[in-house]
């Protein structure tokens, strides 16, 4: 027997089956469930990738050299910052996050920066890469413009260029292996021409390898901070025969990332003086 269906039946089981196909974006393309979950451009800290990406294993064991020293790093995140409570504890030295790409700066900046300086840390700033809003030199310009400048009175560190996993896209920022070594050489070649100082790179070799190609050009002229969440640091990147500073929890007291410079305290001011 035929069953005659009305119009409007069939007009709503349609829209039933369309319901169920996912929202095409630009171009007819599907949503990224990765995009959609993306945080807020400027809001990337200094190794916010580590534990999705490397995981943590176990806690870190006893300093690779006879004498480490204690730092940590922050950004807008930690807000005002407890120095005397971190000098207490025996932190020396500490990064602050001054800028991301060239459209972000630090709204806490002068309070860490200062306060870091005011208690009797070695400070210095860092800037967090978005190799895909704009180049490595205009980032490196907007950088020094906007905190990360050096000056040799021995309690400023080189500026530090932060590259690491995506937080807001893809994990290599859309660029191949190659395009990202040229990235970072514009930036580290502008930052030196305008303070005379090489950066020091922040990474994880995981990422490093990935991104790069495992590139070990920058070993020779760039201090490593490398970033790993384990008992050991492991592995470096290729190019560098040791690290020079290690971040290596972010759950540490009074600021979560904590991080060992890999040497007594007059080598973080070697650092300090170039």
């Amino acid at each position: 027997m035929r069953v005659h269906r009305s119009g409007t039946t069939l007009a709503g089981a349609a829209l039933a089956a369309l319901a169920l196909l996912p929202l095409a974006g630009p171009a007819g393309a599907a949503p990224d469930a990765d995009v959609r979950k993306a945080p807020a451009r400027g809001t990337a800290s200094m190794g916010m990738g580590v534990l999705a990406h490397d995981g943590r294993d176990g806690t870190p064991g006893a300093p690779t050299r006879a004498v480490q020293t204690e730092g940590v790093d922050v950004s807008s995140h930690q807000g005002n910052v407890a120095w005397s409570t971190l000098w207490n504890s025996g932190v020396r030295w500490a990064y602050v996050k001054a800028t991301e790409g060239t459209y972000y700066k630090n709204t806490f900046f002068t309070q860490q920066y200062n306060g870091s300086y005011d208690v009797g840390m070695i400070r210095g700033t860092y800037h967090f890469a978005t190799p895909d809003t704009t180049g490595g030199a205009a980032q490196a310009d907007y950088f020094v413009d906007n905190g990360g400048g050096w000056s040799k009175d021995g309690r400023t560190l080189p500026g530090v260029l932060d590259i690491e996993w995506n937080p807001y896209g893809a994990t290599c920022y859309g660029k191949t292996q190659a395009g990202m070594v040229a990235w970072i050489r514009d930036f580290l070649n502008r930052y030196k021409a305008r303070t005379g100082r090489d950066a020091v790179i922040y990474t994880a070799t995981s990422w490093w390898t990935q991104c790069t190609g495992n590139h070990a050009g920058f070993g020779a002229t760039n201090p490593l901070w490398v970033a790993r969440y384990a008992s050991a640091v492991g592995t470096l990147p290729a190019g560098w025969e040791y690290y020079t500073m290690w971040q290596y929890t972010s759950t540490g007291p009074t600021v979560g990332d904590h991080n060992r410079f890999n040497g007594d305290l007059s080598r973080v001011r070697a650092l300090a003086n170039g």
